[in-house]
């Protein structure tokens, strides 16, 4: 049996198909400890920066915590910094599961550029028609005042919209199902607020588009790759 941190080969140039392609993208294995393809990002990234080094640790459990954690950090780091600066809501919590799928799957469709985009601003659409549906655009959020019918409404209504919408147009993005309720619960409900929040998507997105492509992986710059 090969040992774990066995020295492996470098990752393939960039443009080189990943994932799906190489039919490996949600298989457990001893290069995929915890599946996706986050070991392959940190392999690329040392490859890329030449750290030969520590190429037999890319798929080491603490090391692909500690690129998590590092890259977790920095991505929120900056919007929430961001938010601190501009006082406009940079941050909220949709983009925490965006940022790690991501970065996670990122050959995935739902991690693409296109499903990110318009899998958020479907919800933020979403959500703020349901509360005008409801007469809730002007309500105070119902953290702070419970729930009532008309939000029950709402809340309903934003996520099965978003759902039925983002499978009628091919553009599954998870994280939007929370970007919705976000709104429509009334934490986020000004049109100046969701157009900061889709400002704050494509900033997220375009990290992911340098990251990956700095590691070699076959990141596309909008729609998913087709098999």
């Amino acid at each position: 049996m090969p040992h774990q941190h066995e020295r492996t080969p470098p990752p393939s140039e960039p443009g080189t198909p990943t994932g799906e392609a190489t039919g490996r993208r949600y298989v457990i294995d001893r290069l995929h400890p915890i599946g996706g393809e986050m070991s392959d990002i940190v392999r690329g990234l040392f490859h890329r920066f030449q750290l030969v080094e520590l190429l037999r640790y890319h798929n080491s459990t603490v090391v692909l915590a500690l690129f998590s954690m590092v890259n977790g950090f920095v991505s929120i780091g900056l919007m929430a910094a961001t938010a601190l600066i501009t006082r406009a809501p940079f941050i909220f919590p949709s983009l925490g599961p965006t940022a790690f799928l991501l970065f996670y799957t990122p050959t995935a469709p739902a991690a693409s550029p296109r499903n990110t985009v318009c899998g958020h601003l479907i919800g933020a659409i979403a959500g703020w028609l349901s509360l005008a549906i409801f007469g809730l655009t002007m309500a105070p959020p119902a953290l702070s005042v419970g729930v009532d019918w008309p939000r029950v409404g709402a809340a309903a209504l934003s996520l099965g919209a978003t759902s039925g919408l983002m499978v009628l147009l091919r553009v599954p993005h998870p994280p939007a199902g929370a970007t919705t309720l976000i709104i429509s619960l009334g934490l986020m409900s000004r049109p100046w607020q969701l157009g900061v929040l889709m400002i704050a998507v494509v900033l997220l997105t375009g990290q992911a588009i340098i990251i990956n492509r700095l590691a070699g992986i076959d990141y596309p710059l909008w729609a998913p790759r087709s098999s």
